[in-house]
């Protein structure tokens, strides 16, 4: 093999005081998981956000808490990178108390946590913050919710969209922007979804007014046909789909679902997505979703197998990659337009059930996609 025909050259240059954070990912991320990083990047800011594509993160693990909504998602919904998102509860929950002005510490993973119970301090790993910070964002919650707007089913994404409006205003009022990811989606149209939406403090607070009689229910059903229609719209109109996924769990699951949904369970010719992006600590040999690697998703008919030698896993914490990746590719891509899918969210929900009801079968649909058949996202 003529390595030097198929491969570029080992040689990076001294690291130099000052450097740009993508010429330091360009420059010296050149191996194993640096490598797998930097080739995430470009994947990103090369395939991913070119040609009006749609991208779509799934976000788990502790972000928010963190920081990471204002100083990494923000910016990367503000500039239209991030189109719309699957979320766990939790990390929405936490991303509120920014948005309310609430107040949360750096702290250190190794406390005395019965001394912390004790005192009214709530750990999570080296985050801080007083147990009122819990108790005052239910309450937040809790007020908005006995809304008449609110009063009926709905899917996680209107929630999360009224729900964001209410943060917003909030935020006008204490003076503060740019610090809520629920604030942020609310004005720049991206919708928000939530695959377990019981397993949060949000859902728990819901539950609880559910025993004072009040009528919000989320509508599941919604969400699993609402997400298989952003991904449908994308492909059906000539336009890339892809997976930008921070962690696993269930929201890696439920984004990547959508191309069963199509193809699976609605009998809709499709290929799949095309690319993935994921950064995650799970290994892919104890069977669980989170460390399932792109190729084994190709054999569900979620991944499209002509581009999975671009697909990227980077074995890293999110807390490393994100930061990093947010700043290659703002210095690396020129912001988008937004696309406002929420703005759209009725219509791509009857196009797909428009598509469903004319191809789609009850019984068994003895169907597998024909990938000679079916026409991958045009190229621009």
């Amino acid at each position: 093999m003529s390595l030097n025909k198929k491969f570029s050259r080992l040689l990076p240059s001294p690291i130099k005081k000052n450097v740009r954070v993508s010429d330091l990912i360009d420059n010296a991320f050149k191996a194993y998981n640096g490598g797998r990083l930097a080739e995430g990047c470009r994947l990103l800011t090369e395939k991913m956000l070119p040609d009006n594509g749609t991208v779509g993160l799934s976000l788990t693990g502790a972000l928010t808490p963190a920081g990471l909504g204002a100083s990494a998602l923000i910016p990367l919904m503000k500039a239209g990178f991030i189109d719309w998102i699957i979320s766990t509860g939790a990390n929405l929950y936490h991303d509120l108390h920014y948005g309310l002005g609430m107040q949360l510490y750096a702290g250190s993973p190794f406390l005395d946590d019965v001394k912390l119970r004790e005192e009214g301090v709530i750990r999570i790993y080296d985050v801080l913050f007083n147990y009122d910070v819990l108790l005052d964002t239910d309450a937040f919650v809790r007020q908005v919710i006995q809304g008449e707007e609110f009063q009926r089913t709905m899917g996680t994404d209107e929630f999360h969209y009224l729900l964001g409006k209410y943060v917003y205003e909030r935020e006008k009022k204490l003076g503060i922007k740019e610090t809520s990811v629920l604030s942020a989606a609310y004005q720049f149209g991206v919708p928000i979804f939530t695959s377990s939406p019981g397993d949060s403090s949000i859902g728990m607070n819901v539950a609880a007014m559910s025993l004072r009689d009040s009528k919000l229910q989320f509508d599941c059903n919604r969400d699993v046909n609402q997400t298989a229609s952003i991904v449908y719209a994308a492909k059906s109109s000539g336009h890339t789909s892809s997976v930008f996924i921070l962690g696993g769990g269930s929201p890696k699951n439920f984004m990547l679902q959508t191309e069963p949904q199509i193809q699976e369970v609605m009998g809709i010719e499709e290929r799949g997505h095309d690319y993935f992006l994921q950064c995650t600590d799970a290994r892919p040999d104890t069977g669980g979703l989170s460390g399932a690697t792109p190729s084994e998703a190709v054999s569900w008919g979620k991944i499209d197998p002509e581009t999975l030698p671009d697909c990227v896993v980077c074995y890293t914490d999110s807390t490393i990659a994100l930061p990093l990746i947010t700043a290659y590719a703002l210095s690396k891509a020129a912001p988008r337009k937004l696309k406002r899918l929420y703005d759209q969210r009725d219509k791509m929900y009857e196009a797909i059930r428009t598509v469903y009801l004319k191809k789609g079968k009850v019984e068994k649909i003895e169907h597998r996609t024909n990938l000679k058949k079916t026409k991958r996202a045009k190229k621009k």
